[in-house]
Parts: structure tokens; sequence; C-alpha cells
């Protein structure tokens, strides 16, 4: 396990006071490390969704098993097939899903077939019901095949086609989506060895925070991040250790922080790690464990703590609502991802066109929340929802996602692309 010295040091021009997005991403992804593949579970498929693959998935059959119709109509020999003259075969019999035809088609033959069923030996190719003649007679069916409209092989599922025995069908690290779980079924498996849920602890500091449910008083604010990263964990499948609100108190947050500790994989905290703060979490973070206090080169959220207390990571998060849920959606959603053992692509960025003017200095990274839209023409436009200050959370409601106006990027004219990062399935 690397120390922050460390990790730091391995850091081309790391200083904690001016830290880049990029810097900030490259340093989590040190400090993070996934979840040991000892503490993986056998679950049931009913209850895998969301959760991460602890192995590869190995298909212990070809998918489909057999080489079948694509669709409802006849399966004849393709090498029969004409571009220039129509082809007149005698229908022998049908063959229907989830059962093998017995029989054998000879040359002038078909065998009207269903979608699904096993294309018998010598049978390449189905055409289409609609697409065909049928001429039916008191002694024998037959099917006229247009010319020119098919070709060998046209409508025909191939043996393992989509998955080849003995083959990875997932690999280790994939999350469980719902297709992911329709494709594990398909193999017959009802089980699926998954990492073990992520515990993750959250608490809110401050004595100007309130708990719901208490009276309102002067200078005094009712505790939403609580709420906000509750929500955020629990999307993302985290086994959640709600710690409550914690006062500026040097035994309660000792306390705390030595519960977080003991049970939780990573400790999320939100408020005391700005310069000036008026109470101890700071101080007690650095007595109880290696952390290092940041300012990062960004808007919202310049302020964040990162360390390790015992075997839990620590997150310090800034305390206004906007930057908690922005540096949360930055740093901490990859690396508790990585932590989850997730082996899945960061998703990217979509490009819009802005529909405004956005006054943007070099030298530190933006995100502003926005309103993505798509054009007539099908092409995104993105425009702000306003006032872009850190506490206005309703901000956050009102978008669908964050224009991310990078480090070295200036002004933004109206009909400029930008970056966009989109909320769907996250917020």
């Amino acid at each position: 396990m690397k120390s922050l010295a460390d990790i730091a040091a391995a850091l081309q021009g790391y200083d904690p006071q001016a830290l880049t997005v990029t810097q900030v991403g490259e340093f989590l992804a040190q400090l993070a490390q996934p979840l040991s593949a000892n503490e993986a579970q056998d679950i049931a498929l009913f209850d895998a969704l969301g959760r991460v693959l602890a192995q590869d998935v190995i298909s212990p059959i070809h998918v489909p098993p057999h080489n079948n119709s694509a669709m409802d109509g006849f399966a004849l020999d393709g090498s029969q097939l004409s571009a220039t003259q129509a082809l007149h075969l005698r229908v022998v019999g049908t063959a229907l899903a989830g059962k093998a035809w017995q029989g054998r088609v000879q040359t002038g033959e078909c065998l009207k077939i269903m979608t699904g069923a096993i294309l018998p030996e010598g049978l390449d190719t189905v055409a289409p019901l609609e697409l065909c003649q049928v001429d039916t007679a008191p002694d024998a069916t037959t099917v006229t095949v247009p010319a020119g409209v098919f070709q060998r092989g046209d409508n025909r599922r191939l043996q393992g086609e989509d998955l080849k025995q003995g083959h990875a069908a997932l690999p280790a690290g994939a999350h469980l989506t719902p297709a992911a779980l329709g494709l594990i079924a398909s193999l017959g498996q009802p089980t699926v060895r998954v990492h073990r849920r992520l515990r993750v602890a959250y608490f809110s500091t401050g004595d100007e925070i309130l708990s719901l449910g208490e009276a309102p008083r002067e200078g005094a604010v009712y505790d939403s991040n609580r709420f906000t990263v509750f929500g955020l964990l629990t999307r993302m499948g985290c086994e959640v250790i709600d710690l409550g609100v914690v006062r500026d108190d040097p035994l309660l947050l000792e306390a705390a922080f030595a519960k977080a500790a003991a049970q939780a994989d990573a400790i999320i905290t939100s408020g005391g790690v700005s310069v000036g703060e008026a109470d101890f979490t700071k101080a007690m973070m650095k007595k109880l464990g290696d952390v290092a206090f940041w300012k990062i080169a960004m808007r919202p959220g310049r302020p964040m703590a990162v360390g390790r207390l015992g075997n839990s990571v620590l997150f310090g998060l800034p305390g206004n609502p906007v930057a908690v849920m922005v540096t949360f959606l930055a740093f901490v959603r990859p690396a508790l991802l990585r932590m989850m053992g997730s082996t899945a692509p960061t998703p990217p960025l979509l490009r819009a066109k802005s529909l405004e003017a956005l006054r943007k200095k070099p030298g530190r990274t933006e995100y502003q929340r926005g309103t993505v839209s798509t054009a007539a023409d099908g092409s995104l436009h993105v425009r702000t929802t306003g006032n872009q200050g850190s506490g206005v959370l309703s901000s956050m409601v009102q978008g669908n996602g964050l224009i991310v106006l990078h480090h070295t990027q200036g002004n933004v004219a109206v009909g400029d692309e930008v970056d966009v990062m989109v909320f769907e399935g996250v917020v």
C-alpha cells in the first residue's frame, strides 16, 4: 500500500496547493485500489443487477447452440439460388422451434421453418415467408423464391455466433446490466461470482448543520448533502453507512472517524476542509490518518481532503451542496468504481453547441450546470441553468448535465462546441 508521499513523489508537478483536475484523477487512481478478490461472493442472478464481476464468465455452451432460422420462412440449400431465375421448391415439412425436424431435404425441396428452429443438415438459407409465393395443391405445396433477392446464408443464425463455448462471455470487472443478466441466463447459469458491495461511511460536519426534524434556527441550514451523497452512493450499488451530522467537537469527530474507519472501505465527509474553517475536522483528519489537503484548480469545489484512515480511503469534500456533487462526480465516483473492481471505461463526454456565451478564464476547470437538448437537425445544444452559485442546489435538479470547460479553455461564444458530462443514471 503506497503512502500519500509515495504517490505524490511519482506525480509530475504535484503541488497540493495548485492541482489540476487531471492530476487529481491520476493521484486517486493510485490511492483507490480494488477490493481483494478473496472477498468475492457467489449470488443468485436475480440479486446481481448493478454488481461487479469478480471473475470472467466463461460460456459452457455455444450460443446459439445450433444453426437456426432468424425468421419465419422456408429453409433451403442456398447453392440453388440464381440471380436471374426464380427458384421453385417443393415443401416437404415444417420445422418448429424447440425440437429438431426429423428427415432430409433433397435438391428441389425446402422446409417451412419457424424463427429459432434448428436448420437441418444441408440447409443454410431462409427465404422469408412474406417474400415468397406459396401455391397449395391437393398433392403438394410449392414455393417460388424470387430471383436476385437472396444470397446464400441469408437469415441464418450460426452456432456460436453470439458466444462460443469455452470463451469469455463477460470479463471480470464488468458491471452487471440488465442485458448482462440476460446474457448470463442464456448460458444456463443461475449464479454469478461478484465483488462484495463496497462499504462507504458518510457524515456531515458543522455546528451550522440541522438534521431533518430539528427546528430552524438563525444561521443554520438543513443537511442536504447527506441525502445527495446517499443517493449517489446507492445508485452505484454501495452499502451506505450513514453516521448523520457530527458537531464541531473533537471528541465527537474522533469517535465518528474511528467508527467509520472500523466499518468502511471508504469514508466521505462534507464540510470542514476549507482554509480558515472554524472547526476541528481538518485537525482530526491529520491526527488519525495520512491525509493531504488540496486546493484544486476548479470551480466549484476547490478545497478537498484525501488520504487514509486505517485501511479506509478518505474523501473530505467541501460543504456547499453543488461543490459536493461536482467533486463526487469528477473524483470520488471514479475512485469508488475502481475500488469496486470495475474496469468499465469512463463514459464519454458529449459534444454540444452552446446556446449562450460563457465567460471562462484559462487556468482552471469549470463545471457549469446545463440542459442538453436535441435540435431539429439532430445536433445537441446546451444552455446553462442560470445562477451557477455553488449553493444553488436547484440548478442540479433543473439541469441534465455538467458543461465541462477544461483547464486551458477560455471564453465560449454562441455556437461553439463544448463538452458535457450527462447525469442520466448517475445523479
